[in-house]
Order: C-alpha cells, then structure tokens, then sequence
C-alpha cells in the first residue's frame, strides 16, 4: 500500500495586515477589481507584537483575508507586494481543506483569468 500525497488546495485563504483601516480598505478593493480573489474581509485592529530590526515592536494593525484559487496565489502575491505599504508585507496563503461546495464554486468562479 503506498501513502496517498495531498492534494493542492483548490482554494487558499490569504492574509496580510497594514498600518490603517482606509490601506486595508484600498488593499481589499484593488484584490477584487484585478480579480485576483472572490472576496476580502477587512478586521478590526489587531495588536501586532513583531522583532523588527533588532527591536521588538507593538504595532495596531488590520488585517485582510483574501479568499482566493491556489491558481491565482501567484498573481495576488505580486499584486499585494507592489501595492503594499510595508517593506516586508505579510503575506501567507492557508488552505481551505473543507467548504460549501456552492461557496467553493463561487470563489473558482470569480478568480477565473480572464
């Protein structure tokens, strides 16, 4: 018997986090106006505790939740490193293991390369 190999994920969560509400904002509507995820959530302030350059930093921070295809985490990536604020963005994609298939469908749908 051999040991199965996992799948890549069809859908991906992705997340960064910013300095202000409005640059969440603008990061969440520029994903979906390129088509790059189905949608964005924008969380209130989260406390950001980091080491930055030798220090340890305490920073308010939103964060975005993008809900996106593994097809097009390429694309999203680059889209968020030119329009992020930071030097060093956090940007980590998360697997979807499980979902609504209709609600699957729905983000496959609307990521579709034009």
């Amino acid at each position: 018997m051999t040991a199965a190999t996992p799948a890549t994920p069809v859908c991906l969560t992705v997340l960064t986090t910013t300095d202000s509400a409005d640059r969440a904002a603008e990061l969440a509507r520029g994903v979906i106006e390129a088509g790059l995820a189905a949608c964005a959530q924008v969380s209130a302030p989260v406390t950001s505790v980091y080491r930055w350059q030798g220090a340890i930093e305490t920073a308010e921070e939103w964060q975005v939740l993008f809900k996106t295809t593994a097809a097009r985490y390429e694309a999203l990536e680059a889209h968020l490193k030119a329009a992020h604020g930071y030097d060093t963005p956090e940007i980590i994609a998360l697997p979807v293991v499980r979902g609504s298939a209709a609600y699957l469908a729905w983000v496959a749908e609307e990521t579709t390369a034009p």
